[in-house]
């Protein structure tokens, strides 16, 4: 099979796709909104400090003769954001903002597809929010369609996520999902209907797909790769020290971080907690009143995050709605036991009681107990971190490439 992928933005999954496509010489050709090749002009322009946001978005040289790029809406919509222009980037109504980004991309590979069949491509892989002209363009081409749902369905997430309004009133204002207008989740749905395979990175993901109200294709899960491991974690002992926790994320509710620090709160002075994350909204008092309560670092680069997961015990990571949550493998991967809910790929990832810990979503009473029973029995920490680890090291990223690629070849037969 040979297929397009389309993704304006790129991530570490859809950059892995493409390698394992590549490798097993499937892709046709990748659509993105900017790529950036060693030896060009922006590329050499990323040396610059101010800059050096550019060298994030750079690809693999053996990548470029596959690659199409069109990018002044997303380069429209860095600059804006480095700006600070709000307006410009505003939910959904902004000239440059992340649905204007996906939907002109959509557009864009779905005005290449007639060409691109002509060439003999036969399927067409696009992600969520940015497949519905594509597809449409595809299915009158005789094209499979091939969606990829990155977080869970939204129908799913608005039953869920309802419940917390009413538990915790004073974190609604961080539930911004609820932001999205009715012709934007509408063709949410029209790009399911359209799917001829569905793929997610989670079984959760899937069986939040059980609200859909019509039928589904097929829904393949095949979990994301973990980080390559480079370095061995060194595990100091407990005794006479706090026992150092860790969240990474977007400060928000979703991430069901009322109960983390609940459950923190609890715990009195044996612990200490540091929260890495952009806050969600800035006017949410809960949130600024805890915050001054715990080391909070606004903003890490990948590689900061990685060494601050090092510095750490133990990972907490107590989502209530999540399609994968890439930090519990980047946290395994550095040694770093992880605690998270039934509500992210941790059920995918994770032996509960042997290399990690499953606690159901919205429990601060679940969370305590796992934490109180690592103070009570502080080895387990070097225990489940080095078993984390080797897992980590079975399932690297090209693992994920491979599965996928060899799904998609099933798939044509």
């Amino acid at each position: 099979m040979k297929l397009i992928v389309s993704h304006p933005t790129l991530n570490a999954n859809s950059k892995n796709l493409v390698n394992g496509l590549l490798k097993n010489k499937q892709l046709f050709k990748l659509f993105t909104a900017i790529a950036i090749f060693p030896g060009q002009l922006l590329y050499k322009l990323g040396d610059n400090s101010k800059l050096k946001d550019l060298k994030r978005r750079s690809l693999n040289s053996s990548w470029q003769s596959y690659t199409e790029s069109k990018s002044f809406f997303e380069f429209g919509r860095l600059l804006s954001s480095k700006l600070k222009l709000r307006n410009l980037t505003r939910h959904e109504k902004g000239f440059f903002c992340i649905d204007r980004v996906y939907e002109k991309h959509d557009n864009w590979v779905a005005n290449n597809l007639v060409k691109a069949k002509k060439n003999g491509i036969s399927a067409v892989y696009a992600y969520e929010d940015g497949a519905l002209s594509t597809f449409k363009k595809a299915k009158q081409l005789g094209l499979y369609c091939i969606y990829d749902l990155p977080i869970g369905y939204w129908k799913s997430a608005r039953v869920l996520m309802q419940k917390e309004f009413d538990i915790n009133p004073q974190w609604s204002s961080t539930l911004t999902g609820f932001n999205d207008s009715i012709d934007k989740l509408s063709k949410k749905d029209e790009e399911l209907a359209l799917a001829d395979i569905i793929f997610v990175a989670s079984s959760f993901t899937k069986k939040s797909l059980e609200e859909y109200p019509g039928e589904l294709p097929e829904i393949k899960v095949v979990p994301y790769g973990f980080p390559e491991v480079q370095i061995e974690k060194k595990y100091q002992k407990l005794s006479n020290r706090k026992l150092k926790i860790l969240f990474i994320g977007s400060l928000s509710q979703r991430k069901g971080l009322s109960y983390l620090f609940e459950a923190v709160k609890e715990l009195g002075d044996t612990v200490e907690l540091t929260i890495v994350g952009h806050k969600s909204v800035a006017d949410c008092e809960e949130l600024n009143l805890a915050l001054e309560q715990h080391n909070w670092i606004p903003s890490l680069s990948h590689d900061e995050v990685l060494a601050c997961m090092q510095e750490h015990d133990v990972f907490v990571f107590p989502s209530l709605f999540e399609g994968f949550g890439l930090v519990i493998t980047e946290a395994m991967s550095q040694g770093v036991p992880v605690i998270t809910t039934d509500r992210t790929a941790g059920p995918d990832l994770i032996e509960d009681g042997v290399d990690g810990w499953i606690v159901p979503a919205g429990s601060s009473i679940a969370i305590k107990e796992v934490l109180d029973k690592i103070l009570e029995t502080p080895e387990i920490l070097e225990q489940f971190g080095l078993a984390a680890q080797n897992k980590a090291r079975r399932r690297p990223w090209s693992v994920y490439g491979q599965e996928m690629a060899d799904a998609l070849s099933s798939f044509r037969d």
